[in-house]
């Protein structure tokens, strides 16, 4: 038989067991959680020419003369329509060094028009290829022709009247010109900007 002191006890200490071992699974939930989202969280955003799967990738671009690294948060997803939007353009032109942006066909490389803090910066970007005009072609534009699957080979703008595409303004410059066409590739997405390397 019990006393009534340890009928007391009993339903005081099942509560207090009941309560510590739900603490303990939460905490321990918890820390599991925490421990399997941190390598995600640390995972940096490979190269998008070497991404083997979908998801946030990166490439450099040419702004204002100076290459930086873009990182494409959604690739491989569409983007939402997301109604008056500022766009900027996101030219797609023939490598300008020895090492080019885009290393797998079509080798190219990329010039955006701002860049954060910069009159004009979005970070939806529309892309164009950069193509020497048939009046460039004969006066002042160098071209590489390059295949790009779907639209044939074009002869993608490497420099006009000297100057190298990694600018914005000397791509608007040849193409007020005459010496440089866009073509409108259709595609539409988002890009941050950070430090090159």
């Amino acid at each position: 038989m019990t006393t009534s002191s340890e009928n007391d006890k009993e339903p005081e200490t099942m509560p207090r067991l009941i309560r510590r071992s739900i603490a303990v699974a939460v905490v321990s939930i918890a820390i599991s959680m925490f421990v399997s989202a941190v390598p995600a969280a640390q995972a940096a955003p490979v190269n998008c020419v070497n991404q083997t799967h979908q998801g946030a990738c990166y490439e450099f671009v040419w702004v204002h003369g100076v290459e930086v690294r873009m990182t494409f948060p959604q690739a491989g997803t569409p983007l939402p329509h997301i109604p008056n939007a500022k766009v900027q353009n996101f030219y797609v032109i023939a490598p300008q060094t020895a090492t080019p942006q885009g290393d797998i066909p079509p080798i190219h490389d990329h010039t955006i028009q701002a860049a954060p803090g910069d009159r004009g910066w979005t970070p939806f970007m529309h892309g164009y290829f950069v193509l020497c005009s048939e009046k460039g072609l004969t006066s002042g534009c160098v071209a590489t022709p390059t295949d790009f699957p779907g639209f044939g080979i074009l002869p993608l703008a490497k420099s006009v009247n000297g100057e190298p595409l990694t600018s914005a303004e000397t791509i608007e410059a040849g193409i007020v010109a005459g010496l440089l066409d866009v073509f409108d590739t259709g595609a539409v997405f988002i890009g941050t900007v950070s430090p090159a390397r």
